[in-house]
């Protein structure tokens, strides 16, 4: 039997347990699963049934469950509202706070303040302090879960503190260290204090050279610091340097997924994290990109009437009006997708833009004589007419390399100027390069009209 059928059957189980009320067996079979697979369980079934588990599992039991649950699920806010509202208090109070204030923010202000009401004033604090930090910071995606000693202390002393943090913080791989004042100093691992005599002081074994971010940073910037040094967690510090809390690995999943679909939805223009069984629901989410492309491809569709007295000359030249758009259509979004990445992973921006306009145009030009030279010769043997050839490969040429230019011009001059360079989507610039590609397309044609006719 393999792992997903064990796992069905299991889940079938699980589910009998549940309604026929056998809350011991149900606990026993549920509780020896990881908690993802808890999570999976739970997503699989209705209304009806999750109610009755709230009635099997505590808060705290309930809370690990939804931890690693995406945040993102558009399911979430339902779940909660099922809950009797001190249930739901307890069981985001014991969710880690970052997740919880993930939580919360998906929910309107009104009942983001029954809940706060309904839990202890310190978890309400902790709370309320990560939910006036603005959306995409590092701030937002925090965690106050951490541990924290001084330098001034052994490492028995550490382990203890340690040891009795260990059950609440988020990670335990990294022990950061404090001063009085909370500032942070140093840094030491969970492994150096395993290694290290217990009475070894902790000023003596720290690392204080810290890599830290502001806890107004960029999410996006989080990220990368975090995959440039293969941290686990990264701590973040005020404007004063005092320490806040920390950014983990697993948060830093979640942003770069979110980032990438993100590109990815810019790239497509639709959101593509909308997955909607509703086709009349889809469809309004796509036609206004359509709408509005249609309306930028009419600007395509009257250049081509306006040569509409070429082509009745030479009719022939109809044939490939859609295989140098096409073809230039697909260099250019080429060129976007390589623009966007080089802005998201590139630490230099402002030295990377010409060098990144440069190559494009080379590779334009290179992969344009290549693809001109191959055109010129298919059509000059398939039409016996090397002149056609010749106008055909000059234009997919010209038009390819003004393509490439467009792809990676655009993103980057809207990242210059503040925004998200993945709006410039690939129909917007396949769009774009059909109305370039016409305009060269007809132009060289209309020189060489005499050679080829």
């Amino acid at each position: 039997m393999n792992e997903g059928q064990e796992m069905d059957d299991h889940f079938s189980l699980l589910l009998e347990k549940l309604k026929d009320q056998q809350m011991a067996e149900f606990r026993e079979l549920f509780l020896e699963l990881h908690i993802y697979e808890q999570g999976q369980f739970y997503q699989s079934i209705d209304e009806t049934d999750r109610k009755q588990i709230y009635s099997y599992l505590s808060p705290k039991e309930l809370a690990d469950m939804f931890d690693v649950i995406e945040e993102d699920n558009e399911n979430m806010k339902d779940y909660i509202a099922e809950m009797r509202p001190s249930y739901a208090a307890e069981m985001l109070s014991e969710m880690y706070t970052d997740n919880a204030v993930d939580l919360l923010n998906m929910l309107d202000k009104g009942q983001k303040a029954k809940y706060l009401s309904l839990m202890s004033t310190e978890d309400a604090g902790e709370i309320k302090e990560l939910l006036h930090y603005e959306d995409d910071t590092a701030g937002s995606i925090m965690t106050t879960e951490f541990v924290s000693i001084v330098a001034n202390q052994t490492v028995r002393s550490a382990m203890y503190v340690l040891k009795n943090q260990a059950d609440v913080a988020e990670t335990i791989y990294y022990v950061y260290v404090v001063d009085q004042e909370n500032h942070l100093v140093g840094v030491i691992s969970l492994r150096d204090l395993i290694v290290n005599d217990d009475d070894t002081m902790i000023s003596d074994v720290l690392s204080e050279r810290v890599i830290s971010v502001h806890v107004g940073d960029d999410q996006e910037d989080v990220a990368q610091t975090i995959r440039d040094y293969d941290f686990l967690a990264l701590p973040v510090t005020d404007y004063d340097d005092h320490l806040l809390g920390i950014v983990t690995v697993d948060d830093i999943i979640d942003v770069i997924d979110d980032e990438a679909a993100s590109d990815y939805s810019g790239l497509a223009g639709v959101n593509v994290e909308e997955v909607s069984e509703n086709p009349f629901k889809a469809a309004s989410k796509r036609l206004p990109w359509l709408i509005t492309l249609l309306f930028l491809g009419m600007s395509t569709a009257t250049l081509i009437s306006h040569y509409e007295e070429l082509v009745s000359e030479a009719s022939i030249l109809a044939v490939f009006i859609s295989l140098i758009t096409g073809t230039a259509g697909n260099a250019g979004t080429q060129s976007l997708a390589v623009a966007v990445r080089r802005l998201a992973v590139s630490d230099e921006k402002d030295n990377n833009f010409g060098r990144l306009i440069v190559s494009e145009v080379l590779t334009g030009l290179v992969t344009g004589a290549i693809t001109g030279v191959a055109i010129f010769l298919v059509v000059g043997v398939w039409q016996h007419n090397f002149p056609l050839g010749f106008v055909i490969g000059m234009a997919m040429l010209c038009a390819i390399t003004v393509a490439n230019l467009a792809g990676s011009l655009i993103p980057m001059l809207m990242d210059k100027l503040g925004f998200d360079p993945a709006v410039a989507s690939g129909p917007f610039i396949t769009t774009l390069s059909d109305l370039t590609s016409v305009l060269i397309y007809f132009n060289i044609a209309s020189l060489f009209m005499q050679y080829f006719v």
